[in-house]
């Protein structure tokens, strides 16, 4: 049998009753959500709305003031970077012209060439002869020249003297002389005497002694040798020192 095309048309397929009921549920269900998504957002601004708290050492809680924030340790409060306490209160670090905020955020320092001064930051003037040091806040003198003052003033080196590399502002004597006031002196080295390894002073070879400016042939005694020194004398196993002698220990 043939249907005609307006026949066909003109029907209309009817939905499956499984599908409307499957709407139906997930409109039912989509209600509650939207209201507990409401619920939430309301409960967060409200949150929101609360002052900051954090607690204390001894258990209590304090507003934590503007430019805080709990510290981590979730015990009290600390200033933000570039903030410092002052009574119970966060105020910005004032930084001076030519200086800038430390590490730590809660205190400044001078930019290199300056130097802390009455709050304030001031540019180091060099003296003719000078740098700035390390740290770039003081100055230091050339080598051969030595502070006074405010100034450079250059080192007068003696006669058998040199500049002290170690501090260019010192000299020391050349090896074999000493210092004596302001010159370097000769060492005078007697008999049996040797220039000691400093240069500026001398000992006894061994089996002498030193005895004010001469060395002096020791007197070893009976019983007795020289010590490693070389320049004193010990007693022979068994025996022991009894003034200038050494005598046999008792038995």
């Amino acid at each position: 049998m043939t249907h005609s095309a307006g026949a066909m048309g003109s029907t209309t397929t009817p939905r499956p009753a499984a599908l409307n009921e499957s709407a139906d549920v997930t409109r039912h269900h989509a209600r509650p959500r939207r209201r507990d998504f409401r619920r939430w957002m309301i409960a967060l601004v409200v949150l929101g709305s609360w002052p900051l708290v954090a607690a204390t050492p001894d258990g209590s809680t304090n507003d934590v003031p503007p430019n805080a924030h709990p510290k981590r340790s979730g015990t009290g409060w600390e200033c933000a970077h570039g903030y410092r306490e002052v009574d119970h209160s966060c105020l910005a670090v004032g930084v001076p012209a030519n200086g800038y905020l430390d590490s730590s955020g809660r205190d400044w320092q001078c930019r290199r060439g300056f130097q802390k001064r009455d709050g304030t930051c001031t540019q180091i003037e060099l003296p003719p002869h000078a740098f700035l040091n390390t740290r770039g806040d003081d100055w230091a003198c050339e080598r051969g020249y030595r502070r006074h003052g405010e100034s450079c003033a250059a080192v007068v080196v003696p006669e058998n003297a040199y500049l002290d590399g170690r501090a260019g502002g010192m000299w020391q004597c050349d090896r074999g002389y000493r210092k004596r006031d302001a010159s370097c002196v000769a060492v005078d080295v007697p008999s049996n005497g040797y220039l000691a390894a400093s240069g500026g002073d001398w000992n006894c070879e061994r089996g002498f002694e030193r005895a004010g400016e001469s060395c002096l042939a020791l007197q070893v005694p009976t019983n007795a040798h020289l010590d490693r020194s070389g320049n004193r004398w010990s007693c022979d196993t068994g025996y022991r020192q009894q003034g200038q002698t050494c005598s046999a220990e008792p038995r």
